[in-house]
């Protein structure tokens, strides 16, 4: 049977939203429904549009822990999640997802730590750590932790959301991820991305939704801000960094 993904589509419920963060975010307020490719679905724009804000949001909707890990995690250091998760509606498919996590950048540590507390406690089963490699992710560095993270405890069957997860990743480990994506998706794995990375948003077949002016837009990669960004400044870059500097003296 194809594999349609576990999550079609996201709705906000737009009645009655208060005012306040993250409501008056532009972005946040002019959406009514988004749909999920049923592989790769990634969120781009600049600082400070939602993006985080979104993906954080969907992901405490799905019950997911709001500072990142799998749905068995429930540790919280700082309740610092908007309300946003209450005015979401994501509709699903008939499959149940086997696995899932969601991985948040900034408190990564944080999870990092929860499993070090929780592998100290006496257990009859396997350490924690042992699906993340073996090695404690505090004693590797951000990038190795993270990539642990990819490699080892990623299995397939289930939905990943991922925000930014090219902040600890070097160009190189972005491309190999490409390629452990395509492999996990070829075991019923369904990715929701928020991204800054032109490499990894080249994956291909994938929903690119852009934010930005206020709204966000389904694009091509070829069409999305960042890609032309970056494209411009390789194809051109001492033409672009004389125009900056004379410009700022």
């Amino acid at each position: 049977m194809e594999f349609n993904g576990y999550l079609l589509s996201l709705r906000l419920k737009q009645e009655h939203l208060p005012n306040g963060y993250p409501f008056n975010i532009p972005c946040l307020q002019s959406f009514e429904k988004l749909d999920f490719h049923p592989h790769v679905t990634f969120f781009t724009g600049e600082n400070g549009v939602g993006k985080s804000t979104l993906i954080e949001a969907m992901a405490v909707y799905l019950g997911f822990n709001a500072e990142g890990g799998s749905k068995n995690f429930n540790f919280s250091s700082k309740a610092t999640h908007s309300e946003l998760h209450h005015y979401l509606t994501i509709s699903k498919s008939f499959r149940k997802p086997k696995d899932g996590f969601f991985l948040r950048g900034e408190s990564f540590y944080n999870v990092a730590s929860e499993i070090d507390k929780l592998d100290e406690q006496p257990s009859s089963g396997p350490k924690i750590i042992a699906s993340y490699g073996g090695l404690s992710l505090h004693e590797q560095s951000h990038g190795q932790s993270f990539w642990a993270l990819f490699m080892d405890r990623f299995s397939g069957n289930g939905i990943y959301i991922l925000d930014e997860p090219e902040s600890a990743l070097s160009p190189t480990k972005q491309i190999a991820m490409l390629s452990k994506i395509n492999n996990l998706i070829g075991h019923d794995a369904q990715f929701i991305i928020a991204t800054h990375s032109p490499i990894l948003l080249a994956y291909p077949n994938a929903t690119i939704y852009e934010m930005a002016n206020g709204k966000i837009t389904k694009v091509k990669y070829e069409e999305s801000e960042i890609y032309r960004l970056y494209k411009s400044f390789l194809d051109h870059p001492k033409r672009i960094l004389d125009n900056l500097f004379s410009a700022n003296p």
